[in-house]
């Protein structure tokens, strides 16, 4: 932590003498004492602690009740790092006079907080926030101090699970390396290494490593397509690895001496670094971006030239067309006064972790985080505990997917060299919201060639969109599902037919794998008359439910009804049969009933919405084509759909 003990404004007194002193002060003080005491102060001043103690001892011996000469000792002792000794000093002073000079009290809080005695400390600087008279500045301060020592009190009476692992030689040298970052699937590991060449030069550079088959990390490398003899530093990488956006500063081009780039993955090779430009990097310093899951929101710290002053964590919005929004200060909950920095968003979106100076907390950056609340404010950060945090500086964090491992930075001792990076098991308090996440390849149905198409990703309980995007141009791509609801996902492409499938995650106990997808659309033919077998198998609607036993249709069902209207309106041609199923529960006449009225109820809502009768048939199959085995529940579910094929 910062100290901001201002030793010599101790020695501005005052003169209330009112009433007789029964101890000696410079006032007071006879010649000689007063000539030893004025020497130890100039050889103080002067940075001679050891010949200013001599001289400050031997005034105290001349009359141990000498005041200023015990104040002035005890704060030599404090600028030598000596606190126990600088402690007793302050002691001593205050037990001559509590109320000499009240920010002796204070000066003595302060070192009992850098000898973790918190206690102590927050019960003085209660005392001198009663008593004393101070400026604001000096006000904001102590209060600091004193809701920290409270907060460092209590972490350190409760701390909280941590066993760092360091991540072993593979990734870590000699140098430092920290600002760890991870693909969503944890598969891909990202970092700085600051390098120091035989040359002398000195610059960081990103590496990569990938986990191996028996889920160690492999040697990382540097990422060459990026690197240059300048600076790269503090990067976020996308959920699917194929974007990375980072900090470079004194560039060619800059706008404001440190601005945030980017280079994305293009048919498997990494693109031209370029600047994010306008409205992202302005004419102050742009560092540390943490892009959220979905690729829309990118965090980031903005500060002053020089970082003279406080630096905040910002946020931008991306538009649907592309383009990043004006940023926003994340506000007075987050940013304080003094510098956050390393913002890191889960890909929970809920979940921020970062570090601040201004908070209260055990160390110089101490590592909080916040959740996102239901208006879409923040709320009041958490101090992540001791000894996650503690004296030293550790940090930056990130958490992996399943918020059950966190990586972060630290120089404690046993480490390879500088800073290393460690993994450890987050405790449950601080771990965000459980996440899964959905790969998939999309391809022809017939030709087999990746294709390029539209994903959507729609909050059922809502109806509205969670996610949209596109494929990448190898017909790939990786979207991140927070837990707590359930989700529909549309595949679709112009001249194709769609894709659904359903992702119930509304129970968070439901997360517990990742989903790997092979998706195939298949092609609308050019007319009517079906020529391709291929082409004659059903297209599930996954995404229609039905109450218990009955074919009135759920709200959850509009989104893929209205997919399934906008097909037909866009595809003039397309005829469909729709086929309802049940699984064998119930008698064969009932299920049959069953299934063919919830076939009417698709075909209802079409002819409703202007999709004329003539292209439309509908026909119920009961349980005489099941797709799954009837003797479980997740075969029986399979086994109640809803289909459609063309006629």
């Amino acid at each position: 932590m910062i100290r901001t003990i201002l030793f010599f404004l101790l020695l501005v007194f005052s003169l209330n003498l009112s009433a007789q002193k029964n101890y000696t002060t410079d006032k007071t003080a006879k010649k000689k004492l007063l000539d030893t005491f004025r020497k130890g102060q100039r050889l103080s001043f002067n940075g001679q602690s050891e010949a200013a103690l001599k001289e400050l001892q031997k005034a105290l011996k001349m009359d141990p009740t000498f005041i200023d000469a015990q104040i002035e000792w005890a704060n030599v002792k404090n600028q030598q790092g000596k606190y126990a000794e600088a402690e007793l000093g302050y002691e001593k002073a205050l037990a001559i006079d509590p109320g000499y000079v009240p920010g002796v009290m204070y000066a003595l809080a302060i070192v009992e907080f850098d000898q973790k005695k918190f206690s102590e400390s927050a019960a003085h600087m209660e005392q001198y926030l009663a008593t004393a008279k101070m400026s604001a500045q000096r006000k904001t301060t102590a209060e600091k101090y004193f809701r920290s020592a409270k907060i460092a009190a209590e972490a350190y009476a409760n701390p909280v699970p941590y066993e760092p692992v360091n991540l072993g030689p593979n990734i870590n040298s000699q140098q430092s390396e920290y600002f760890p970052t991870m693909t969503a699937d944890g598969n891909v590991l990202i970092y700085c290494r600051f390098l120091k060449e035989p040359s002398g030069h000195q610059h960081e550079d990103f590496f990569r490593s990938f986990k191996g088959d028996d889920g160690t990390w492999q040697k990382g490398e540097p990422i060459s397509a990026i690197n240059t003899v300048e600076n790269e530093g503090s990067q976020t990488i996308s959920a699917d690895g194929k974007l990375i956006i980072f900090t470079a500063c004194q560039r060619r081009g800059s706008i404001g001496g440190c601005d945030l780039y980017y280079s994305e993955m293009v048919n498997g090779k990494m693109s031209p670094v370029r600047n994010m430009g306008k409205p992202i990097n302005s004419s102050l310093l742009e560092t540390q971006p943490s892009l959220s899951a979905d690729g829309k929101t990118l965090y980031f710290v903005r500060a002053a030239r020089g970082w003279e002053g406080n630096s905040d964590i910002w946020v931008s919005h991306r538009a649907a067309n592309g383009e990043w929004g004006e940023p926003q200060n994340l506000g007075a909950t987050i940013n304080t006064k003094k510098q956050e920095q390393c913002p890191f968003i889960h890909p929970d979106g809920q979940t921020l972790y970062f570090m601040s100076e201004g908070h209260p907390g055990l160390g110089m950056f101490d590592v909080f985080f916040s959740r996102l609340k239901e208006d879409g404010s923040w709320g009041e950060p958490v101090n992540m505990g001791y000894p996650i945090n503690n004296a030293k500086e550790n940090g930056p964090i990130s958490v992996s997917l399943d918020g059950q491992t966190a990586f972060l930075a630290s120089d404690k001792e046993g480490g390879h060299g500088g800073m290393d990076i460690y993994s450890f098991e987050l405790y449950e308090a601080a771990r965000p919201l459980p996440v899964t996440y959905v790969r998939a390849i999309v391809t022809d149905g017939i030709s087999r060639e990746k294709l390029s198409a539209r994903v959507d990703f729609i909050d059922l309980a809502s109806g509205k969109t969670f996610i949209s995007s596109m494929t990448d141009a190898d017909g790939e791509f990786l979207i991140t599902l927070p837990a707590g609801k359930d989700y529909a996902l549309n595949v679709s492409k112009e001249k194709y037919l769609f894709y659904s499938e359903n992702f119930a995650l509304k129970d968070s106990g439901s997360v517990d794998r990742p989903f790997e997808l092979k998706i195939e659309l298949n092609p609308i033919p050019e007319n009517t008359g079906i020529e391709t077998a291929d082409l004659s198998k059903p297209i599930i609607l996954k995404n229609v439910f039905f109450e218990t036993a009955s074919a009135e249709l759920k709200k959850e069902s509009i989104a893929e009804l209205e997919r399934l209207k906008k097909l037909l309106e866009e595809n003039p041609n397309v005829k469909i049969q729709i086929n309802g199923h049940t699984d064998n529960v119930g008698s064969n006449e009932d299920n049959l009933t069953l299934s063919e009225n919830r076939a009417k109820a698709v075909y209802d809502y079409l002819i409703k919405n202007k999709i004329t009768a003539e292209r439309l048939k509908y026909k119920g199959f009961g349980e005489t084509m099941p797709i799954a085995t009837n003797s479980s529940e997740e075969g029986r579910t399979e086994n109640r759909r809803t289909e459609f094929v063309l006629f």
